[in-house]
């Protein structure tokens, strides 16, 4: 019998961001970087790293006269270190907040916000765990505390306690759940514990049968398929649904897909927020994330760009 497949193709049209260089030259606080020359330190998101680490490399590639040095850490720590003036370029999954922007300007800087792609916050499970579809309502619940057992949400489930990890206590996964799930309240899952790294996180749930991991959606792609829509083959990425009934048919995975169409529920916004005085190497950085060739790179992450035309289409195939 034949049977309809539908896959969707994300395609991507770039549009061109307007980059400039200038000479080299001394400037007030003895830095030397130009846009495209220099030593440099920038500051990001841990969860981010994967295609961050691809962004710097192609940078570097492009101009050989700049290094950029990444620190990888977590949300509350890079930020403050833009405010004291120790970097100048941090990728966040956060604005300036009103407090901040007005403290900068008050000491005549010009931060600016650029919106650089659009993540997801993927819940990951054990590779022998087939209990794979969870709604928000149960999320929420498991965050809360007000549900402590596999068996809660899914009657006969015999995995006990549910071990909810996360990449780091201070991270933007963990706000996120925090701001985005739980209405600004913390975590109260007695059960919920932060390893060092997202790795840390993968690792965990690899080995532990009755673990939930929360992490950002890049680091899940296999990058040996090129369309996006393989994930990595030791653990399995739940689908999550709005209804409070979760159900194959209405629950969904962290596709690039169903970021874009709005599917699935938990996505956040990447930012590149810059304190550049110079408009030196971290600003010039910042921008070539937001132009053609580092919105490629993030189209071809699995996550979605920000600074492109991104067009979706179906197509139906036919098996027999």
């Amino acid at each position: 019998m034949k049977r309809p497949i539908f896959y969707i193709l994300v395609g991507l049209v770039l549009t061109s961001v307007l980059f400039t260089s200038c000479e080299e030259k001394k400037h007030k606080g003895g830095r030397t970087d130009t846009p495209t020359s220099g030593v440099m330190a920038f500051a990001s998101d841990e969860s981010f790293s994967p295609i961050i680490e691809e962004e710097r490399e192609m940078f570097q590639d492009m101009y050989p006269e700049a290094k950029l040095k990444p620190i990888y850490t977590n949300e509350y720590d890079e930020v403050d270190m833009l405010m004291r003036g120790k970097i100048f370029l941090a990728i966040t999954s956060r604005d300036f907040t009103p407090k901040q922007l007005k403290y900068l300007q008050d000491n005549n800087f010009q931060p600016t916000a650029i919106k650089l792609a659009y993540d997801a916050l993927a819940l990951i499970v054990n590779k022998n765990n087939n209990d794979t579809c969870i709604s928000v309502k149960d999320v929420k619940r498991i965050l809360s505390g007000e549900v402590t057992d596999w068996s809660q949400i899914y009657p006969g489930s015999r995995r006990g306690k549910i071990k909810i990890v996360f990449d780091n206590p201070k991270s933007s996964t963990v706000k996120f759940c925090e701001d985005s799930i739980l209405g600004g309240h913390g975590i109260s899952n007695v059960n919920a514990s932060a390893v060092k790294t997202s790795q840390g996180v993968i690792d965990f749930v690899e080995k532990t049968p009755n673990a939930i991991g929360v992490i950002g959606s890049n680091w899940l792609n296999d990058k040996r398929d090129t369309t996006n829509c393989t994930f990595k083959k030791n653990i399995h990425v739940m689908s999550v649904s709005k209804m409070d009934k979760a159900t194959e048919m209405n629950s969904w995975k962290p596709y690039q897909a169903y970021i874009f169409n709005g599917r699935y529920p938990f996505i956040r916004t990447i930012y590149a927020l810059i304190n550049d005085p110079i408009n030196g190497l971290p600003w010039s950085f910042a921008h070539f994330i937001q132009g053609p060739k580092g919105q490629l790179i993030i189209f071809r992450s699995s996550l979605l760009p920000y600074s492109a035309d991104v067009q979706m289409r179906e197509i139906e195939v036919k098996t027999e």
